[in-house]
Formats: C-alpha cells, sequence, structure tokens
C-alpha cells in the first residue's frame, strides 16, 4: 500500500530547519530518523508517532490517536494518529516536535557499513 506521499511532504516541511534528519522506506511506508533513531513515519496515510515510554498513556489520550499494534502487540512508546489527528498543520507539528523531542534524548547510532 502506498503511503500518503502529502503527509510525508507536510512533516518534511515541519523538519526543514532541524539537522541530522533522514528517511528511510520502512513498514510499507517512510520512516523519519533523527541522528538515526526513528522518530516519525508514515503508513497509508496515517502518521506513525515514537513519543517514548513517559509519554505513551498521555499521547494515547489525544483525539485519533491509538496503539499502534502493526505485529499483533501493542508497541509501548509508538502511537497511530489517523488522518483527522495530523488535518490541521497546528496539530502535525505538535505531534512531529513531541516525536523529535523523545528521539533527541536518544543515543545516536552508528552509521552500518554499507552492503555487498
Amino acid at each position: 500500500m502506498p503511503f500518503d506521499e502529502g503527509l510525508a511532504e507536510r512533516i518534511r516541511e515541519a523538519l526543514a530547519d532541524v539537522r541530522g534528519v533522514s528517511e528511510r522506506r520502512m513498514f510499507g511506508g517512510i520512516a523519519f530518523m533523527l541522528h538515526g533513531n526513528m522518530f516519525a513515519g508514515v503508513v497509508g496515510s496515517t502518521l506513525m508517532a515514537r513519543v517514548g515510554p513517559d509519554r505513551y498513556a498521555q499521547a494515547l489520550r489525544r483525539p485519533h490517536a491509538r496503539e499502534m499494534d502493526f505485529t499483533g502487540r501493542p508497541l509501548t512508546g509508538y502511537v497511530y494518529v489517523d488522518e483527522d489527528g495530523t488535518a490541521e498543520d497546528e496539530d502535525l507539528t505538535s505531534w512531529v516536535a513531541a516525536c523529535r523531542g523523545y528521539a533527541a534524548t536518544l543515543p545516536r547510532k552508528k552509521s552500518k557499513a554499507p552492503r555487498g
């Protein structure tokens, strides 16, 4: 299933001035990384938000947020945010900032050697 390129572009715009951000195709969508740590992504038309374990319960109380359970088991620290929860730029920016803030607390990952 293709991912919502419009949502991905809006995330890129919200991150335009942030150093250390990269993108990687995964989960059938696209993931945004900060210094090698995934912090947000787009799967279909849904935002995948990594808020961390300390803000997980709070994030689930936000409108249009739900458990991220693509494996059949909820991933603590990650939530899905449905389209209505990211329709307004202010809401999307708030989610992206929260995710980026959590990722900034994580140690940088070392670059992996290219396969070959």
